[in-house]
């Protein structure tokens, strides 16, 4: 149990939060710290020292009191003495367990016995680009000491665990006078007798190795320009990498379904325009946090900018399948029968030269990490090339860590995820009413949502509700006009990597009779709702089909889409247009997986956009009562006798694209309390 009063969990988390902070001290969730103190124990009244480490999985950056473990130091130093050596130090991970102190906290990381064992009040274990440059350069050694003179050691690979902690604490007891270490293939190791010493040597460290580095790299680490491999214009750039997202995400989607992050920028185009990058590439990335999120190696495509889309399209089909067949080679290589299965073999990380970089994740965060990560890869590739050779730990060694036991058993400690995780969801007329709830409903089933509305600020506003930019994002959309969806589909894509779940549900109506209906009244609803469906379906089909991954597409109709009602001619034609249209593209997707449903709502009046617009006003004077009372109206006139609200539109949008109805396609599903004249027939 943790003194609320002590300061040292408290200076820790500061020290940790500043380091965190800086990208160029550690990247996401990578690195830990720690700090030793004492106090009361609360069984026997007596002083007791503990030892506080940022707990598995957590972030410096971050990180709060309830993500520290706390040990009694007796204990975890007492396991030195029934440690059973390196080829069984993954026992040690259960012994700590049995060094805790108090209860709740986060449960202890591999990296506990390096904090523990070293002879330092704080130590700060951290992954920095410039730090992990020296460390995978082929004379590392000697960079280590020409650099940092005998202040810092080199200790070489090891494997995270019992035996590197104990490494490091005898060299540290070897060289009292150094601050840290270098540990080869990895990252850096700091020390110090109070919190603000040991942030000073890790700080010092990481600035004399970029420093060295700037001052003494070689002008071209990455070898000459590749003519014809320099980045394409903006515009173009992105037009490009819209064009090849849906395919990358099918095959980074063969084994499982995945989220994809875009990036394109120029540390990731200056690589892949640089003579050397295939090389570097296939050797792959080193620090175990880059290459447990990244593979060990990405996918490269293989063609100059200039190459169409469709010559590139082609050409990164053939690099999946052999991408696969050399990381079936790479696990038949090394696996033993202990091993656990293989998890896919598919790419997290594709490089298009010229155009950017794609990387994948089970959700956007997971994605958008991973894209970070591999460009610290990129930053530490070019230290290392600069001053000498880049030369990461050999692929055995990755592979002892990718499929080590306590990795696996990490992920299955994972949270089940919800149902429509890895789910890209886009949902049209999003800002407010059916379409705001929908959208709302999606993310909290786990899907990746973008809010699409004619008002941009109303559509970002109503994505920042719902979530981060990892979550949600916002975009402006005309559906009437097909440049505009197809820019809109355009963003999905380079915000998740691809589409999966599209709900029509843009709409606006006038309430007027036949007599009263002009002909721009008709165009103006035929365009939003029957058109703008059209468009919409059209060009999400497209990307649905490159991915090769399914799909659904929910039209949001009406109860007056088989109901004749009076005064809404052209709002009731156009949304019989899209009834109809359900059906019709049911029975021509499904050929690919994709499932097209509909939902015919009556009566929502709450937070409608429509009946806010005039209609609810309209509706009210045709049916003689009062506007405020619509709602109530309309849900006394139901079978049911309830007010139907934009949540339950929500809910049945859920069902239609949830796990429970994967064999339904062409189906009108009303959500209007029961109105016996708009049965289906």
């Amino acid at each position: 149990m943790t003194n609320p009063q002590s300061s040292v969990p408290a200076e820790l988390i500061a020290r940790s939060n500043r380091l965190g902070a800086d990208a160029k001290n550690t990247n996401y969730a990578g690195g830990n710290t720690s700090a030793k103190g004492t106090e009361r124990d609360p069984v026997t009244g007596e002083d007791v020292e503990l030892v506080w480490v940022k707990g598995s999985g957590g972030d410096l950056g971050t990180l709060t009191e309830k993500g520290l473990a706390v040990l009694r130091l007796d204990r975890m130093r007492a396991l030195v003495g029934v440690y059973p050596g390196v080829e069984r130090e993954d026992e040690m991970v259960a012994a700590f367990d049995y060094c805790l102190h108090g209860k709740g906290g986060a449960a202890p990381s591999i990296d506990t016995a390096m904090h523990g064992l070293v002879d330092a009040a704080h130590v700060d274990h951290l992954h920095p680009d410039s730090g992990i440059a020296i460390a995978t350069a082929a004379d590392g050694e000697e960079l280590t000491a020409k650099i940092f003179g005998d202040k810092v050691v080199w200790v070489p690979w090891r494997r995270p665990g019992f035996q590197l902690g104990l490494d490091i604490a005898e060299s540290k007891e070897r060289n009292p006078q150094a601050v840290g270490c270098i540990l080869g293939g990895h990252g850096i190791t700091a020390w110090g007798d109070t919190s603000e010493e040991a942030e000073k040597s890790s700080l010092w460290i990481i600035d004399t190795a970029a420093a060295y580095i700037e001052a003494n790299s070689k002008q071209e680490p990455f070898g000459p320009r590749l003519e014809g491999y320099d980045a394409l214009p903006e515009a173009e750039r992105r037009a490009r990498a819209a064009a090849l997202a849906p395919t990358v995400r099918g095959i980074a989607s063969a084994d499982r379904p995945m989220v994809g992050h875009f990036t394109d920028t120029d540390v990731v185009l200056d690589f892949l325009a640089s003579a050397e990058h295939p090389r570097l590439a296939a050797l792959g990335t080193s620090c175990p946090d880059h290459f447990l999120r990244t593979k060990v190696k990405p996918l490269v495509l293989d063609l100059p900018p200039s190459a169409s889309v469709e010559e590139s399209l082609e050409r990164l089909g053939e690099l999946a399948v052999a991408y696969r067949e050399d990381y079936q080679g790479y696990y038949d290589r090394h696996a033993t029968p202990d091993s656990p299965a293989i998890r896919g073999k598919d790419p997290l990380i594709v490089l298009v030269p010229g155009v950017g970089m794609f990387s994948f994740g089970k959700d956007k965060q997971t994605a958008r990490v991973a894209g970070e990560f591999y460009v610290n890869a990129i930053n530490v590739m070019r230290g290392a090339e600069g001053l000498s050779t880049y030369a990461p730990i050999d692929e055995a060694e990755k592979f002892r860590i990718e499929y080590w036991a306590l990795e696996e058993a990490k992920l299955q400690r994972m949270p089940k995820p919800k149902a429509l995780a890895t789910r890209v969801a886009l949902v049209t007329g999003a800002a407010s009413g059916i379409g705001l709830a929908t959208a709302q409903k999606l993310a909290a089933e786990g899907a990746c949502v973008v809010v699409a509305d004619l008002d941009l600020e109303k559509a970002q506003a109503a994505a920042a509700d719902i979530g981060s930019s990892d979550v949600a994002v916002g975009v402006r959309v005309d559906v009437s006009d097909a440049a505009a969806v197809q820019a809109m589909v355009d963003e999905t894509v380079l915000a998740f990597g691809g589409v999966d779940l599209v709900v029509n549900n843009a709409g606006l109506s006038l309430s007027r009779s036949l007599l009263d209906t002009s002909e721009a009244d008709w165009d103006l609803q035929h365009d939003v709702m029957a058109k703008g469906s059209f468009l919409v379906a059209q060009a999400a089909a497209r990307a649905m089909i490159a991915q090769d991954m399914g799909g659904d597409i929910v039209y949001i109709s009406s109860k007056n889409s088989v109901f004749a009602g009076p005064n809404n001619v052209a709002y009731g034609a156009a949304k019989a247009d899209q009834a109809h249209q359900v059906r019709l593209l049911a029975a021509e997707l499904g050929a690919h997986g994709i499932k097209v449903n509909g939902v015919n709502p009556d009566g929502v009046v709450q937070g409608s956009g429509i009946f806010a617009g005039g209609w609810g006003a309209n509706r009210a004077e045709v049916y003689g009562v009062e506007e405020k009372d619509l709602g109530a109206f309309y849900a006394q006139r139901t079978i049911l006798k309830r007010e139907v609200l934009p949540s339950h539109i929500a809910n049945a949008v859920f069902v239609l694209c949830g796990p429970e109805m994967t064999h339904t396609t062409g189906l009108h599903v009303p959500v209007d309390a029961g109105v016996a004249a708009a049965f289906l027939r």
